[in-house]
């Protein structure tokens, strides 16, 4: 990490431990940055800072900071004003409480940093709290100043660094009134299992495997146009209808997913159009002391799938001319189904 620019210099406060550290960056942007250019020419757009009351342009190391009043009259404020403020938290990161990591709502998450310990004499302190998080299964709270405002962070363990998320303040995170819909819908336990079908279907995901999918093909596009030819086409949208039918769609999207990844189309006999199924398909009772001959039939031929004897026995009380043994099993079966017999004049 010694490479990285550190963004803040200070101190972790652990109770009266202080650890020297320094803040860096723990993300970075992969994303494709455009300048602004005048369509006509091609031409760079640029902007100037001028003072407007000297109308002249100023540079980088001229420009500070000020606050204007109510009144439109600037204050000016320097960094010393800021670096002596008389706050624990100017330059020293306060540890406040140990919580579980569940209690932190993600919605608070902000910008995520490294802490690096600075110098040797940080290691041991800095060890000591990284091994401290990492036994109690909790997150450390933390309140610090940065970029002129105090701000809440999260500590957490990464590896064998200690990393801090800023968090919003509690009262910086909106309530979700009238995002929901504000319809009464009734989800059926049928609806629910084809949902689950289908995120079991869908599994599970390597993050390291995702990639910026719009970022290639912004690369694709300015490659092409570099070297003079045409730019790729997009392709045409899939025409696509009103989703009227949930059930329908929720099978078509578990059918889709299973071949996406190489099942077989018969694995998804399970999720077949509820309304279809009749109480016939249910599994086959124990044939009674009497039942009609269509019903026998029906029960013979749902065992002949499972056993090759009972089969046998099913096809022996159709023919006459079978075989002794099937004789022998067709006169039970017969003889437990009541199904009557040929006398004789």
């Amino acid at each position: 990490m010694l490479h990285v620019r550190s963004i803040w210099n200070g101190a972790i406060s652990f109770g009266l431990v202080s650890i020297p550290i320094k803040l860096v960056n723990a993300t970075e942007s992969h994303s494709i940055s455009f300048r602004q250019i005048h369509t006509e020419d091609g031409g760079r757009i640029r902007y100037r800072k001028f003072c407007e009351l000297e109308d002249r342009e100023v540079t980088q190391g001229e420009i500070g900071k000020g606050y204007e009043d109510a009144d439109g009259t600037i204050i000016p404020i320097t960094e010393e004003d800021l670096s002596s403020l008389p706050i624990p938290t100017a330059k020293t990161i306060e540890i406040v409480a140990f919580v579980p990591a569940d209690r932190i709502d993600p919605l608070q998450m902000d910008a995520a940093y490294y802490l690096q310990a600075s110098g040797a004499p940080a290691a041991k302190p800095y060890t000591l709290l990284r091994e401290a998080l990492k036994r109690s299964n909790k997150v450390a709270i933390a309140k610090f100043a940065l970029r002129g405002r105090e701000r809440l962070g999260m500590l957490r363990v990464v590896g064998d660094a200690i990393a801090m998320h800023g968090l919003l303040w509690p009262d910086e995170v909106r309530a979700p009134e009238g995002v929901a819909p504000d319809t009464n819908v009734t989800v059926r336990d049928k609806e629910l299992d084809l949902a689950d079908a289908l995120m079991d279907t869908l599994g599970e995901v390597d993050l390291e495997d995702l990639h910026d999918e719009y970022r290639e093909a912004v690369e694709e596009v300015i490659a092409a146009k570099a070297a003079g030819e045409a730019p790729p086409q997009a392709p045409e949208p899939a025409a696509g209808g009103k989703v009227l039918d949930l059930m329908a769609a929720l099978e078509n999207s578990v059918r889709a997913a299973r071949e996406s990844r190489g099942e077989e189309a018969g694995d998804h006999a399970e999720v077949q159009p509820l309304p279809q199924r009749k109480t016939s398909r249910a599994a086959p009772k124990q044939t009674g002391g009497k039942k009609s001959t269509s019903t026998a039939k029906k029960t013979a031929a749902k065992k002949a799938a499972a056993k090759k004897t009972t089969a046998k026995s099913a096809q022996g009380t159709k023919k006459t001319a079978a075989k002794s043994t099937a004789k022998s099993t067709a006169k039970k079966t017969t003889a437990k189904k009541s199904t009557p017999r040929k006398r004789s004049a």
